[in-house]
């Protein structure tokens, strides 16, 4: 049977975006400035409200004492559903399941991967071989039917033999030779014969990464990533050479990539502002010009009393990649919480993580750290909820929702519930 649209809408939910992005970017701009001067401004001009921004303690209590006890019951209801469930994905993290949440009431999730993944691998500085294995390999492992890789071609050639090689050991169903935002908006838009990317992933320079901000939500996309970053945390026993290496080792990628040491030692801080100057300056031409520039504008070097104080500052910055070059390697191990990935002891470093042992390259930086990971199988599956009850169920959950909607204003969902208690026999 051929598909008919019956009522076809004049409109999209992106109808409106443009004007909505104007207006959202001068109030940002705004808040940006003036800060809580323009939150304050703001909301007695959109809200009319002028009073405390900040909710008191004391006004919560008043407010626990003064609401009646029914909406409380009910708001608690969905509190203990909304946390039972919670509690049973955590619990269930990374699979299907499915639980009674209360009497006849069955919630669940499954996983379904997404059906076209679009990996963008760049080639302008260097060929980068391992963007393809990291990308290609995590969607495929995921359960992606369709893969498509977007490089940047050389003249004459085309993407890089080695990167074409890579992408299609790894299992890419279509290489372009597109780069930049062009490589980006294409897999995004469907073009030469593919369908549209439903998210995209792979490291890029700031135009590509700017294109997928651009996208987000018309497509999914693994981050918004900025110029790679390591940090090196070394107490007195660190190996200094190995330190200044390591963080010269992430500055080659590029003019704009900050590279930082935390450190108890002044013996360390002293050799590694002296040496890595001159371990740059014996790079060949393209690495010594992006290190060099990556060291004397982005380069710190941050020295502290105690572990913990190194531990604190490396939260705060959330570093891509995270080096711990220290007697007391389980401490920093369970200490630390924001980073993309992290590197425990001298043996390992930032490199092997991004060509070759195993653990993704593709990761946040810019602070992202602070509330994300990085590439993994998971950015490719999505996890999908579903419930189905039976009608003995709606007495209870029906008449709540009818409530709570009526609370809210929303008199039209309290109808739903309404309409499936007086089929079933029950009154709210």
């Amino acid at each position: 049977m051929t598909i008919q649209y019956l009522k076809k809408s004049p409109k999209t939910s992106s109808t409106d975006d443009s004007k909505t992005t104007e207006i959202v970017k001068n109030l940002l701009k705004e808040i940006e400035t003036s800060k809580e001067d323009a939150c304050i401004s703001l909301t007695k001009k959109f809200d009319k409200y002028n009073g405390e921004i900040v909710v008191s303690k004391e006004k919560i209590e008043k407010i626990k004492e003064e609401l009646d006890q029914k909406t409380k019951d009910d708001i608690q209801f969905s509190h203990e559903r909304v946390r039972k469930f919670a509690e049973a994905q955590l619990k269930n993290y990374g699979q299907d399941f499915e639980v009674e949440l209360s009497n006849g009431l069955f919630a669940g999730q499954k996983l379904i991967p997404v059906n076209t993944a679009g990996c963008y691998v760049p080639a302008g500085r260097y060929a980068h071989i391992a963007s393809a294995v990291m990308s290609v390999t995590t969607a495929k492992v995921a359960g992606v039917k369709n893969i498509i890789v977007a490089s940047s071609p050389k003249p004459g050639v085309g993407v890089h033999p080695s990167i074409v090689y890579t992408a299609d050991l790894c299992g890419a169903d279509s290489i372009l030779n597109l780069g930049g935002v062009q490589g980006i908006a294409a897999m995004t838009n469907g073009l030469f014969g593919n369908a549209p990317a439903d998210i995209l992933v792979g490291p890029g320079n700031q135009f590509v990464a700017e294109a997928k901000r651009m996208l987000f939500g018309k497509v999914g996309i693994d981050l918004f990533a900025g110029p790679t970053e390591i940090a090196v945390i070394a107490d007195d026993k660190a190996d200094e050479e190995l330190v200044a290496v390591d963080l010269v080792g992430q500055a080659e990628h590029g003019y704009n990539s900050p590279a930082w040491l935390y450190t108890t030692s002044k013996r360390i801080a002293d050799y590694v502002i002296k040496r890595v100057p001159e371990l740059i300056a014996e790079l060949p031409d393209l690495p010594k010009e992006n290190a060099g520039a990556a060291w004397r504008d982005y380069g710190e070097v941050i020295l502290c009393d105690t572990d913990e104080e190194m531990a604190t500052i490396s939260d705060e910055y959330a570093p891509e990649h995270l080096e711990v070059q220290t007697q007391n390697l389980e401490w920093f191990h369970k200490r630390l919480k924001n980073y993309g990935s992290l590197f425990i002891g001298e043996e390992t470093t930032v490199a092997y993580g991004d060509k070759c042992s195993g653990t993704n390259h593709i990761l946040p930086t810019k602070g992202a750290g602070r509330y994300t990971g990085g590439l993994f199988v998971g950015k490719f599956i999505k996890t999908l909820s579903f419930q189905r009850m039976s009608k003995e169920a709606t007495k209870t959950v029906g008449a709540a929702c009818a409530r709570i909607s009526r609370y809210e204003g929303m008199e039209a969902h309290a109808r739903t519930g309404d309409a499936r208690l007086r089929k079933y026999g029950f009154s709210n």
